[in-house]
């Protein structure tokens, strides 16, 4: 009976000295988990789930395009009050903690308004939307696509982004892996896109898929896109997605379903950097204020699967 005891106390000690090395192994102790990487907070599965509630999406305020640093360690925003132009704010991820949220200003005060950051693939570069007052119609507030590089740990001054692009009013450009840039034109309210030569955008050419907010995925396979539903009076904006067809053109548009789609407003969709997951707004607040909703791309893949199949 001693011999047992005194074996289960050895197995006890062991156990708990196997626990105590893990936890002072730098390299365990200093990587950050997934939950780290998103504010700690659960990760979402079939069924979308407001993101970062209180912290992120704030009572009675309008929350619009979110956007990852590649590493997952920054994250960016656009929000704004009701009377209010958007701002863009920032956190970061430092050491185990993220730090409070804050107005970024990146044009510092040369626009009243920025919104819808992106954070390109490779990092070095985040476009936004600037514009000089969103109080008035999208046509008379001039909304350019703007951006800035990376410098350091911070951002270079901020420039409106020299290309045809900018002959019209857009926002909520995004780049693909190779550089080529897709954005809203707001004045044909349609999707456009600019392919990249020489680290410039020389041209710029309607896609032909219909849409609005269109976020492309890094190899360009897939595009989504919020719209009004056709069928469905009652829904105001759904998410959509076109997939790419082998001759390079666009399926049709293929509703994301109700699982991400409500009678509320879905918007401004976006894929995180590691392509896990899904983000978008979604106009359920009282007041009609949005909030960030995200939940795993496991939707995208069956709808891919089901469309490649027929």
């Amino acid at each position: 009976m001693k011999k047992a005891y005194f074996i289960l106390i050895l197995v006890f000690a062991l156990f708990l000295n196997a626990c105590n090395t893990k936890k002072q192994n730098p390299k365990d102790s200093d990587s950050p988990t997934i939950e780290d990487l998103y504010l700690g907070q659960k990760p979402p599965g079939s069924t979308p789930e407001i993101f970062a509630p209180g912290i992120i999406s704030v009572d009675g305020r309008y929350e619009h395009g979110i956007s990852f640093s590649p590493d997952l360690k920054e994250l960016y925003f656009g929000a704004n009050f009701e009377d209010q132009d958007p701002s863009i704010y920032f956190s970061k991820l430092e050491g185990k903690n993220w730090t409070h949220p804050k107005k970024a200003n990146f044009t510092k005060g040369k626009k009243v308004g920025e919104m819808h950051p992106f954070v390109s693939p490779n990092g070095k570069t985040l476009h936004f939307a600037a514009h000089d007052s969103f109080t008035l119609p999208h046509h008379k507030s001039s909304v350019k696509s703007w951006y800035v590089k990376r410098f350091g740990d911070s951002w270079s001054d901020a420039k409106q982004l020299d290309s045809p692009v900018n002959n019209d009013f857009v926002f909520y450009s995004n780049e693909a892996k190779n550089g080529d840039l897709y954005y809203t034109n707001i004045s044909k309210r349609t999707m456009y896109y600019a392919p990249k030569k020489d680290d410039k955008y020389p041209e710029a050419h309607e896609l032909g898929t219909g849409g609005f907010h269109g976020f492309i995925s890094p190899s360009q396979d897939y595009l989504m896109v919020n719209a009004r539903n056709k069928e469905d009076a009652q829904r105001k904006s759904d998410i959509y997605i076109y997939f790419r067809e082998k001759d390079g053109t666009w399926s049709k548009a293929i509703n994301l379903g109700s699982d991400v789609n409500t009678n509320f407003a879905e918007t401004c969709p976006s894929i995180t950097p590691d392509g896990k997951y899904l983000f978008f707004g979604r106009y359920n607040e009282e007041g009609g204020l949005s909030n960030f909703y995200w939940v795993s791309t496991e939707i995208i893949s069956k709808l891919k699967t089901e469309y490649f199949k027929k």
